[in-house]
């Protein structure tokens, strides 16, 4: 009988684990997006300093990096292999520009009605 030793070896990124400090981190960072969207919602848009036409596009862009934080980290995507992110990923943009441009076309019949 040979004895062979098995060794496993993990590359630096696989298989870490969502630690106090991160969860916290993380969720600072969603808490940062969060108040800056309703500084926005509540203050800068009311008070005309920012246009409505421009704070839309803006809330989606938050939300999204929000979405991103909650899937990556919480949905523990991030520490996945990359082709399994890509096949959730490419979707959910192809999604967002459908989005988008429906967001778009209806800005355009609800100036036909005006």
């Amino acid at each position: 009988m040979s004895t062979e030793s098995h060794e496993v070896h993990h590359e630096a990124g696989d298989h870490q684990s969502m630690t106090k400090g991160r969860i916290l981190k993380v969720a600072g960072i969603l808490s940062i997006i969060t108040a800056i969207e309703f500084i926005i919602a509540l203050y800068m848009v009311p008070k005309g300093i920012l246009p409505i036409h421009f704070a839309n596009p803006v809330y989606i862009v938050l939300t999204l990096f929000k979405a991103f934080y909650i899937v990556a980290y919480f949905m523990h995507l991030k520490f996945e292999k990359l082709g399994l992110a890509l096949a959730i990923i490419v979707p959910i943009l192809f999604i967002i520009g459908l989005i988008l441009v429906l967001t778009n076309e209806s800005h355009h019949w609800i100036d036909l009605r005006g």
